[in-house]
């Protein structure tokens, strides 16, 4: 389970958030033990971008050999 304030990778698109599967969101609440969370993602400015609830199947741990890359959201 990944808990709060821990950042999580999404693993599917939300194109209706204009995310896409590899953005890092992190934690700020975890729902029915860790059957589904809410992620908030931030620009690199650190404006937030959206809040998103999403299933644990639409989500993983950050990994050890994971590297952030950067994207620019279109308008």
């Amino acid at each position: 389970m990944i808990r709060e304030h821990e950042r999580a990778v999404l693993t599917r698109d939300l194109p209706e958030h204009g995310l896409q599967a590899g953005d890092v969101g992190t934690v700020v609440h975890v729902y029915h033990d860790g059957a589904a969370y809410e992620l908030e993602f931030f620009a690199l400015d650190g404006r937030t971008l959206d809040v998103v609830t999403v299933e644990a199947d639409q989500v993983r741990p950050v990994g050890r050999r994971d590297m952030l890359h950067v994207r620019e959201l279109s308008a």
